[in-house]
């Protein structure tokens, strides 16, 4: 493949620490836990020992990555557009 025809890679530029916020930011620590069940998501969290574990740990890292996508990829609708839809 050329340069031109290749595909924009879409975590280009996003940090591993930048998907962990967002995910627990959009469904918290006990959410992320039962999406991805590891033990750094659901056993006393935090976003350091979970970054250690998952920059050790590939199948774990493509799980949060393609999460991460799907979250980006859906985004929930605020309350402020729900309410005025009508």
């Amino acid at each position: 493949m050329t340069e031109s025809t290749r595909k924009p890679d879409p975590l280009h530029g996003v940090t591993l620490k930048a998907m962990v916020e967002h995910l627990v930011e959009r469904y918290g620590w006990p959410g992320l836990g039962e999406r991805i069940t590891i033990r750094c998501f659901t056993h006393d969290p935090s976003v350091n020992s979970s970054l250690k574990f998952l920059r050790k740990t590939p199948w774990a890292r493509e799980k949060v990555e393609s999460l991460y996508l799907h979250s980006v990829a859906h985004p929930r609708k605020s309350k402020t557009s729900q309410e005025a839809a009508p």
